[in-house]
């Protein structure tokens, strides 16, 4: 079904801006023929155009929080005049793209625009910047930036949970509202400007991470990527977020989410199958996840530097003069260099700490180990940074008063913006950086700094081209870069001593080992750039999408619970008409069902069947061209009992080990071996893994054994199951049984046990006895049902069906598949019987139907 489901959850949030609706919409730079009238505001559906696109070449829509543009008034104050920016990661991500491909960009100014200037502000930034704004109203941008983003987001992100008020920020849901409303904002304009057949989408960081679910709700095969530049939480700080469900199926409605390491990765793999009950797996050295048919792609990969700005800066004729400036005002000293935002996660004062306590407890420093720290401006606010920068303030004065001589401070603090090229002088007579971040999600300072050091060869190099390269660093293990930066020293950094010796023994240490750990790092830094990233992530966003329009594609669900279902092109829903047509035509019917999730819902409690179903399945048995099977993984007493109304239908328990044809038989044993020794050797390992997994429980069956997770810890119950999996397979290699993992089950069977070799066996025998099967409806829900679909699909070409058998396969529920037809659920499976009781014959006796041309 298409989904209207965005506007009543909005109610408030649209209310916000109506200004949106009024504003001209921006011309757009490519279209689609035909559904352009599908964009509206207000509308909701899921757009797929069968329209070819009217331009082929492939673009990039880059999707940030702030456009990297630079915004001031002409001094006329007629206007505004605009830049790029070069300092910004958005530009330079380009020279890892296609040369031939056209990037278009979609975010904020740093800048109020007034309404009245916005449209024509608009139309410059497109026609000069192919830039297109997203102009915010002043309410929701406080709330959506400084509100959401920066007091509950960034916080939680960084490990920092909201014990108190005055601690973190509780959680607002009026802030989550206008966080919501700017994402649909963003949407908007990305919708303005979008050929959704060409174009890729590359949505970037945490400001906009449901901003997926808004574009996958419209364009259902639109190839995107989200990369998320901050840290990921640990599930057991994720989860204590209330709309955490909300922002995980937002962003599985990308194609690929990037993180700057695995950890973070990690963390979100955790929090996706303890909420969501998804599971990953890696192939071919990819990881991805399963959702809905779709196989969303997780990319590993840390960002880079811009190794050409650098390198330029470095040539730069006042950065020389810099140089020396600097290099005379710390003569004979040893400098240690922080370059750090403002905010309360960096880690700045312990950096002071570790400083004070290097000085006392390696005397020999005073009067010649100089940090110098410089503190680039804040981005947020709040009593939170308010409190640190006070702290930092007193320390930095408490130790150049314990430790200052005339001409040395031990401590000097520069609390104002500095350029990139000071920056460069800094780094490059810096004979150690430190950073002591307490989380941070990548951290390009260690890397700028390398690069600095290294300086650049020929004729402008300028003083610094000759003598060895070398470089030490003090870093810590919480920050994203650290584990590319192998040769640095890495730290701890609430552990103030031992960041203290490792700031010691940075600068202490020999020449010859220094140059070593420079060279290897110079190496990594050069060779894993940010074109080098960028390249990666969007070869790696092309081969996620490359299957996009092979598929059916359908966008189900209410608010962020929407996601787009993807299924082959053969798989559609089972027409009622079309199989009460066949069914009254076949004069030899089979009909495979299974119990749980079939003819029986999931959820339900009492598993005995309905009256109705009874009623159906007598109707459905008193056909005489009709042989009809449930097959099942429950044992062979209960489905006894519960159908023992049911004369003539056939049963197969325990997944087939037992056959019954009718009430008056006997049961049948299909397995090839009735030796059941090797239950007392799984049992003894099922109850060693069932003690030490609390919520596990063991289910012995008469053909099998069974151990249960689905109660225990997800990632502890999954863990187990792998590990018996393989114990068992080791401690049973020799015995005739089948070990195999399912949904939350480990499962040892006897080997050629299963739903598909029943299949095989009630169609053969049907053939023998001169009734082959000219009509098949199989129907079931889970992994075990997949093996009959499988052996319906090889029974044509084996010559057990004949070629023109009808045959229906179905599966209940949208998703992958080897059948070819599904129904939504259990009331529909029961429909769709009830049809076929409707139309069935009891009057006709099998003879006659044998003889009958």
């Amino acid at each position: 079904m298409m989904s209207r489901s965005y506007t009543n959850l909005l109610d408030l949030a649209s209310g916000n801006f109506p200004m949106m609706g009024q504003r001209k919409r921006l011309p757009r730079v490519m279209t689609v023929p035909g559904v352009i009238s599908e964009l509206d505001d207000d509308q909701a559906n899921s757009v797929t155009s069968d329209v070819p696109s009217s331009i082929i070449q492939d673009r990039v829509i880059i999707v940030a929080n702030q456009l990297p543009v630079k915004a001031k008034r002409r001094p006329d104050n007629k206007g505004w005049s605009f830049s790029w920016d070069e300092d910004s990661l958005l530009l330079q991500l380009k020279d890892g793209l296609p040369d031939d491909m056209e990037v278009l960009y979609v975010g904020s100014l740093r800048v109020d625009v007034d309404s009245n200037e916005q449209d024509d502000v608009s139309q410059v930034l497109l026609d000069r910047f192919k830039c297109v704004p997203a102009f915010l109203p002043q309410d929701i941008l406080s709330k959506f930036y400084h509100g959401f983003c920066k007091q509950q987001l960034w916080p939680l992100f960084h490990y920092m949970l909201p014990l108190s008020a005055n601690h973190g920020g509780r959680f607002d849901r009026s802030l989550w509202e206008a966080y919501v409303s700017a994402n649909k904002i963003f949407s908007q304009r990305v919708i303005e400007v979008l050929n959704p057949e060409d174009d890729y989408i590359w949505i970037h960081d945490y400001h906009l991470m449901v901003l997926p679910t808004f574009l996958r709700r419209r364009f259902n095969r639109l190839r995107m990527g989200f990369f998320l530049h901050s840290p990921f939480p640990s599930s057991e700080i994720y989860r204590t977020l209330p709309v955490r469900e909300e922002i995980l199926k937002a962003l599985l409605n990308a194609d690929i989410i990037g993180f700057h390491t695995f950890d973070y990765a990690r963390h979100f793999l955790s929090c996706c199958s303890r909420m969501l009950g998804l599971e990953y797996q890696s192939k071919r050295g990819y990881i991805g996840l399963e959702y809905y048919g779709r196989t969303v792609g997780i990319k590993i990969m840390p960002v880079g530097v811009h190794m050409g700005q650098i390198e330029s800066v470095l040539k730069l004729a006042d950065k020389e003069w810099r140089v020396g400036e600097l290099k005379q005002q710390f003569e004979g000293k040893t400098v240690l260099l922080g370059v750090d935002d403002m905010d309360i996660f960096k880690g700045v004062n312990l950096k002071l700490l570790a400083m004070e306590q290097m000085l006392t407890q390696h005397p020999k420093w005073q009067g010649k180990a100089v940090l110098v720290q410089i503190a680039n401006p804040a981005r947020g606010r709040g009593r939170d940074l308010e409190e640190i920068q006070a702290e930092i303030q007193a320390s930095c004065k408490r130790i150049n008063e314990n430790f200052g001589q005339p001409g040395y401070e031990p401590i000097v603090f520069i609390d104002k913006p500095v350029s990139l090229s000071e920056k460069a002088a800094f780094y490059t007579i810096a004979e150690c950086v430190v950073v002591t971040a307490v989380r941070d999600g990548m951290n390009l300072i260690p890397y700028e700094y390398i690069v600095c050091r290294q300086g650049v060869s020929g004729p402008e190099s300028g003083s610094e081209s000759g003598g060895p390269k070398k470089s030490m660093l003090v870093v810590s293990e919480f920050i994203g870069c650290s584990p590319s930066l192998s040769g640095a020293i890495r730290v701890n950094p609430w552990n103030v001593e031992a960041t203290a010796e490792a700031m010691n023994e940075a600068i202490s240490m020999a020449d010859a080992e220094k140059q070593l750990r420079h060279e290897k790092h110079y190496r990594y830094v050069s060779t894993h750039d940010v074109a080098y990233w960028s390249k990666s992530f969007f070869q790696d966003m092309e081969r996620s999408c490359k299957d996009h329009f092979k598929r059916w594609c359908w966008g189900i669900g209410l608010s962020f619970g929407f996601r787009v279902v993807a299924l082959d092109h053969n798989f559609r829903k089972l027409s009622i008409d079309a199989i009460v047509s066949a069914y009254s035509r076949a004069k030899n019917r089979a009909i495979l069902l299974d119990y749980d999730g079939t003819v029986m819902p999931q959820t339900s409690i009492n598993k005995t069947p309905s009256e109705n179903v009874i009623l159906i399945l007598n109707t459905l048995c008193s056909d005489p061209r009709n042989t009809v099977f449930v097959v099942s993984g429950r044992g062979r007493d209960s489905l006894g009992k519960w159908f023992s109304s049911c004369n003539r239908l056939g049963i197969a328990a325990e997944h087939g080990y037992f056959l019954r044809w009718a009430v008056d038989e006997e049961w049948e044993i299909c397995g090839q071996n009735n030796d059941f020794g090797w239950i007392q050797m799984a049992e003894p390992v099922m109850k060693l893994y069932t003690e030490s997994t609390d919520g596990s429980y063991i289910e012995a069956k008469e053909s099998a054994v069974v151990w249960h997770h689905q109660d225990a810890d997800p990632g502890f119950g999954s863990s187990q199951a792998k590990e018996l999996l393989d114990h068992l397979e080791s401690v049973l290699a020799n015995e005739p049984v089948a070990v195999k993992s399912g949904q939350y089950i480990v499962e040892v069977k006897p080997q050629g046990v299963s739903k598909g070799v029943v299949a095989e066996k009630i169609f053969t025998s049907m053939a023998e006895r001169g009734r082959q099967a000219d009509f098949v409806l199989c129907v079931g829900d889970d992994r075990s049902d997949e093996d009959m679909f499988e052996i319906i699909g090889n029974a044509v070409s084996n010559g057990i069906l004949s070629s023109n058998t009808s045959v229906f396969a179905c599966t209940v529920g949208q998703k992958p598949s080897k059948a070819k037809y599904y129904l939504d659920d259990t009331t529909e499976v029961i429909s769709m019987l009830d049809a076929l009781a409707d139309a069935s014959d009891p009057s006709p006796s099998p003879e006659s139907e044998a003889s009958s041309p």
